[in-house]
């Protein structure tokens, strides 16, 4: 990018971890400042932005290093608590995802989300076909209604990779869904009480084939051990979703796993790995 193609509104974004979520277009950055940004106006403003606690530091060194070129440069981001009800699409997350709501009604024990953005608040609905609030069902009949509305004007289909949470869906959520294209719907089964609230869910969605039903499977959390986790993968499996490995990781630090916690982890994060040698529905 130019400095004649930079407009008023227009920021740079430098982001401490790169991830499949974060933008890619001319103005977001990963590293120092170095000379492909130096033919940028010193005046643009410069938004370091930390999602993991334990980037800090590296953003806080980031911060430090575009400040030493540009005039205005900020350090925040979900690391640090800053607000989210702001939400502009493309800004600090992908084109085409969107959040509608923030925050979460529950408490779970290995959740960032009620310490980092607090009680469930809807937030006006901005475009995007990627969903990715914390607890869309928690949101209040109207919201969910809208939040179809938009997602059936978009152009692809309708992505809940921000998960619809099992203690809230009800058949009244899945005849709304039915109305609109879906590509991905995803739960997900965090403990072993969660698969007999599973068997609820598959019943409510039994009308979606597996290949758009995913599941988050938490791994690591309280001791747990690979094999209870990965029989939990197998269960899962077996009522009809397809389950992706998340291993947890404290606020302070990632966990170093073992490599049987790595592999199960890539075993079951990959369709294609664990449906290998099973029958395809």
């Amino acid at each position: 990018m130019t400095p004649n193609e930079i407009t008023p509104g227009d920021v740079i974004r430098v982001f401490a971890r790169r991830t499949k979520w974060t933008p890619t277009d001319d103005l977001a950055f990963y590293g120092e400042p170095g000379t492909p940004f130096l033919g940028l106006p010193r005046n643009i403003p410069v938004y370091v932005s930390v999602t993991f606690t334990w980037d800090k530091v590296h953003g806080a060194y980031l911060a430090e290093s575009w400040a030493k070129e540009y005039r205005r440069v900020r350090l925040g981001g979900p690391a640090f608590g800053a607000p989210q009800d702001d939400f502009i699409p493309g800004r600090f997350i992908n084109p085409g995802v969107t959040f509608t709501s923030r925050g979460c009604p529950k408490n779970c024990p290995w959740c960032l989300v009620p310490k980092g953005e607090g009680r469930l608040r809807e937030i006006p609905i901005q475009p995007g076909h990627i969903v990715q609030d914390n607890n869309l069902l928690a949101c209040s009949q109207a919201h969910f209604e809208r939040v179809c509305e938009m997602l059936s004007q978009q152009r692809k289909a309708a992505k809940f990779s921000g998960g619809l949470d099992i203690d809230y869906l009800t058949e009244w959520h899945v005849e709304q869904l039915k109305k609109i294209r879906v590509k991905e719907l995803w739960v997900a089964c965090d403990t072993e009480g969660a698969l007999k609230k599973l068997d609820k869910v598959a019943d409510l969605l039994s009308d979606f084939p597996i290949k758009k039903k995913r599941c988050y499977v938490l791994g690591g959390f309280d001791q747990m051990h690979p094999d209870n986790f990965e029989s939990r993968c197998e269960a899962v499996l077996s009522k009809g979703f397809l389950p992706f490995a998340q291993l947890y990781h404290s606020p302070d630090h990632r966990v170093n796993y073992s490599p049987q916690w790595k592999a199960l982890a890539r075993k079951w994060s990959r369709p294609g790995i664990y449906r290998s040698k099973r029958v395809r529905k």
